[in-house]
């Protein structure tokens, strides 16, 4: 099993920032990433400063990812 970088969710966001999400509003400790491109998906990100690996996972999944891919971006 791959194992997972432990990363805040502000680096999260800048990470995410490459693959064309950008900033649509934050609601108390959770940032709402929004894509600019089709399929527009949508991503909370807890602003924590450190995001639990299950919650990573589910981020990463939600974003159409595979673990390695996001390795690769992260990298």
């Amino acid at each position: 099993m791959n194992r997972l970088p432990v990363i805040s969710g502000k680096q999260l966001c800048k990470i995410f920032k490459k693959l064309s999400y950008d900033l649509d509003h934050q609601t108390g400790s959770h940032i709402i990433l929004r894509c600019t491109k089709y399929p527009y998906r949508r991503l909370v990100v807890p602003n924590h400063k450190e995001v639990a690996k299950g919650t990573l996972r589910t981020i990463i999944r939600q974003a159409g990812l595979t673990i390695d891919e996001f390795k690769k971006i992260l990298y």
